[in-house]
């Protein structure tokens, strides 16, 4: 232990909040508590070891934060492989700092920088991060189930009102490049059609779905559709604007109004959209995303403890493992064809 004592674990949230992030820092105060080791908080993500802003975390500034959610870090989308200042003042900082190992807790464009300073000698492990559930190597990543519980809950109460009125109700829900929360919320809320990046579909398809369950009695339908989708043959998703963050991503949003006005259009249905934004990153986190944060920490803390770096945590099964950051953040994972095939047994 006391080969330990003056050891310090840094700790970053990075991009989008998240429900269960603090059940991570919660979880890594604790265990490194009990290892011995010194926790440090890096605030704003990447941005903190830019800047050089931290704070030390001990069990009394954790306690309580395990219900609550967003992160007492703060968060960024500040990439900093952006230049090579940036980059150096990264490595400055973690030995201003006196960083001994750094757990990143994020998702794709995080541990795409955790992987770059695993490769420049950074004993660094990552955490997998992402309500959009799109991180290859884990079978699930915690704000996931918060965020389908939302949005199933969304679908719930839209139900009483699209059949109230016998409208279609369109509902956009978060997706860049993935569907898991349109697919598996639209599974639980009973959707009538789900529009997903992984499956590009025709206004016409989309329009026959919902006059077929019209020909049938069923007067009101609900469309559930990824911010991400694509109608068949378009050349790109439908954006806000043109900006790009720091990591070269457009600002998605309207392909919830874009589907509902086709829709009105052309099969003369009532139709209005709700779109969910950021509702779905909000609140408490879930029971599930309590728990599974939880052990992704104390892996965490373990693997650094064990020596071994450049891993990240992951879900497999009911087991909590690692695998090398290389292999986890080289593709997307999309929703298979078993989900979407399930999903067409309901359509209409």
């Amino acid at each position: 232990m006391d080969t330990n004592s003056q050891r310090v674990i840094g700790i970053l949230t990075g991009g989008g909040d998240c429900p269960g992030l603090n059940a991570v820092i919660r979880a890594v105060v604790r265990r490194a508590d009990m290892l011995g080791y010194k926790v440090l908080g890096v605030k704003n993500g990447w941005l903190g070891l830019v800047d050089g802003i931290a704070e030390p975390l001990s069990l009394l500034s954790v306690s309580g934060i395990l219900p609550r959610g967003g992160t007492i870090l703060g968060t960024s989308r500040t990439n900093p492989l952006k230049s090579e200042e940036s980059k150096r003042k990264v490595l400055d900082n973690l030995k201003k700092f006196g960083i001994d190992y750094l757990i990143a807790v994020g998702g794709e464009d995080t541990l795409g920088v955790a992987r770059y300073l695993v490769n420049e000698g950074v004993k660094l492990v990552g955490v997998p991060k992402t309500i959009d559930n799109d991180v290859e190597g884990t079978d699930q990543t915690f704000g996931f189930d918060t965020a389908v519980q939302t949005v199933t809950e969304a679908i719930d109460r839209l139900h009483t009102t699209a059949e109230s009125h016998q409208r279609v109700m369109v509902v956009e829900v978060m997706g860049r490049h993935t569907g898991w929360i349109a697919t598996v919320a639209g599974l639980a809320g009973g959707a009538d059609c789900i529009l997903i990046p992984e499956q590009p579909m025709t206004i016409e398809a989309i329009c026959d779905i919902l006059e077929k369950r019209h020909a049938r009695g069923r007067v009101f339908s609900i469309v559930v559709v990824a911010e991400g989708f694509k109608l068949a043959g378009a050349a790109q998703e439908v954006t806000r604007d043109q900006k790009l963050d720091a990591f070269g991503h457009t600002h998605l949003g309207g392909i919830g109004e874009v589907i509902a006005q086709e829709i009105e259009k052309r099969t003369k249905f009532e139709t209005r959209v709700t779109v969910l934004g950021h509702i779905q990153r909000g609140g408490t986190p879930t029971a599930f995303d309590r728990v599974l944060g939880t052990r992704y920490g104390v892996k965490a803390v373990d693997l650094i403890h064990e020596g071994k770096f450049g891993e990240m945590v992951c879900l497999k099964g009911t087991q909590i493992t690692s695998i090398p950051l290389g292999k986890a953040v080289t593709t997307l994972k999309r929703v298979d064809s078993e989900w979407i095939r399930t999903a067409e047994i309901f359509y209409g």
